[in-house]
């Protein structure tokens, strides 16, 4: 049994509480505050094929270390995880991880969409998160932009009750843009040729499917004015339409291209102030349903390669609560409005059972993001150097009782 005692919960209540465990623990939280443990709809992982930039050991101490103890992981693997066999091979696979290090990470698997095994969504619907839409390329080898199996997709989708998730960017305006600006050098280039237009386009085709066939769709990545406007509408019109934001796209912008370069690299990519703006805007008003990292990672020497090579994507996972927890103290954040975002929401969407999962937190800890320090496998972030107040202090994950400072 572990034993919490005089611990302060988000709405200011002060409580003990005991949770299920082989362990006897007793924790004087009297300085912490409780939360449910965060759950993160939109992670890679890297398991199989591209373990030298992550796998589920560094990963795993990564998310505790963050307070996070279920993952959604997507399917953009070597090889892609679109059929029952791949999905139950990268199953095995990350199992094999977590218990090598003994953590009981929760995690769910999307299925990556590919117009000719399109059948495997009926047959895996009650196993996966979602199935898992590449509207535009991005890392891996997924890519649906067949209009045809667009509309199957979505519509075998919505007939075995199985959500859909989007990363919408059109590929065809993709790759008329890259036309337009190759043989550009700066990395800021990169917010041009993935522009806002890229972006609004694909939504709108996967909104007008939504319309046909009642398909459950989760946006993933949010990160312009003009998707939001469509996500908006979408739910005023009662679609069964939820938008993910990521914390690059709150806390980061393309001003940061200029100290970040390479490193700055995301799809999509980091937008104007404007934008930023507009997310916290849509988080105020419930547009946005949840946060989700994005963590993908790569290694320092991948990421500073030139522009055209260098690719997309940074880890995030074990800096998502301390960025959100910073973000209460400058007033942008209710606590209420982190533990909808991050548990309550995905909880809901996903259809995730419930658990005891809690995080312990220190809101008057304030750090300093020190990449060195990070589980991550690439010992990196785009957030180095930036201080932070309020963060993890104990994770109870499983009835298991993790110290953040001693992982």
């Amino acid at each position: 049994m572990i034993e919490i005692r005089k611990v302060q919960t988000a709405n200011g209540r002060r409580i003990s509480m005991f949770l299920q465990s082989q362990e006897r623990r007793v924790i004087d939280a009297k300085n912490l505050t409780l939360f449910p443990a965060l759950i993160d709809p939109h992670v890679h992982f890297r398991t199989p094929g591209a373990e030298h930039k992550e796998n589920w050991e560094t990963a795993a101490k990564a998310a505790i270390a963050g307070g996070v103890t279920t993952v959604l992981d997507m399917p953009n693997n070597m090889p892609a995880c679109y059929n029952r066999e791949r999905f139950e091979e990268k199953k095995r696979l990350i199992d094999e991880q977590l218990k090598r290090v003994d953590i009981p990470l929760r995690y769910y698997l999307y299925l990556g969409a590919d117009e000719h095994h399109l059948e495997e969504i009926a047959s895996l619907a009650s196993e996966i998160a979602a199935v898992k839409i590449y509207m535009g390329s991005s890392t891996g080898d997924l890519l649906m932009n067949n209009p045809d199996a667009l509309d199957k997709a979505f519509r075998i989708a919505a007939e075995n009750d199985v959500m859909i998730a989007v990363h919408a960017e059109d590929e065809k305006l993709l790759q008329t843009r890259r036309e337009q600006y190759a043989g550009e050098t700066d990395p800021a280039f990169h917010s041009q040729i993935r522009s806002s237009q890229v972006a609004v386009q694909a939504l709108q085709e996967a909104l007008s499917l939504v319309e046909k066939y009642g398909t459950r769709l989760y946006v993933a990545h949010v990160s312009t004015v003009e998707e939001i406007a469509l996500i908006r509408k979408a739910k005023y019109k009662g679609l069964p339409v939820y938008a993910e934001v990521t914390p690059h796209h709150l806390f980061l912008t393309d001003e940061d291209y200029a100290s970040l370069g390479t490193k700055a690299l995301v799809n999509p990519p980091l937008r104007s102030k404007a934008d930023a703006a507009a997310l916290w805007d849509a988080i105020e008003d419930q547009t946005i349903d949840t946060i989700g990292t994005d963590h993908a990672p790569h290694t320092l020497e991948e990421k500073t390669k030139p522009f055209g090579q260098a690719p997309s994507g940074f880890p995030a996972i074990e800096l998502y609560f301390p960025l959100l927890l910073n973000a209460y103290h400058e007033n942008k954040l209710t606590l209420a409005q982190i533990i909808s975002l991050t548990h309550t929401r995905p909880q809901e969407i996903f259809r995730i059972p419930r658990n005891e999962d809690v995080v312990l937190v220190d809101l008057e800890t304030v750090r300093t993001v020190d990449d060195a320090e990070l589980h991550t496998k690439v010992k990196w972030s785009p957030y180095q150097g930036k201080t932070l107040k309020g963060w993890p202090r104990y994770t109870i994950a499983s009835g298991r009782l993790f110290d953040v400072q001693a992982l």
